[in-house]
């Protein structure tokens, strides 16, 4: 079941953690999104964050990449109107804007979640 998170409370859990939540908030959020679309291929929320770790960040560059393809696949099964931002996550993590990524994600995801609630 995909969970709805505040996007606010996480962004400052993020910050007081040092980033800790932030590591969280990356694994399950990727779980969700794999869950949402029905991917199989795309790693683990936990393997997606240790190749990220292992490659320097050139990983994270795809799955923000995978994220935007996977979340447009989420939206069209729903019914919802499709928005395709894989080039929009993929510039943003270039830019080390990933925190963006994870709210433009998770607003995404909230909206879906509330559909499931229905």
């Amino acid at each position: 079941m995909i969970q709805k998170r505040d996007i606010a409370v996480s962004i400052i859990l993020s910050i007081v953690t040092c980033g800790i939540y932030g590591i969280y908030w990356f694994i399950v959020m990727t779980d969700d999104v794999k869950l949402a679309a029905g991917d199989n291929q795309l790693a683990s929320g936990g393997m997606a964050f240790i190749l990220t770790l292992v490659t320097c960040g050139i990983y994270g560059i795809y799955w923000a990449y995978k994220m935007g393809e996977l979340m447009s696949i989420a939206q069209q099964k729903r019914n919802l109107p499709v928005k395709d931002n894989a080039i929009i996550y993929l510039i943003l993590e270039i830019f080390g804007l990933a925190i963006v990524n994870y709210i433009l994600i998770q607003n995404d995801l909230n909206t879906i979640a509330t559909m499931t609630e229905k």
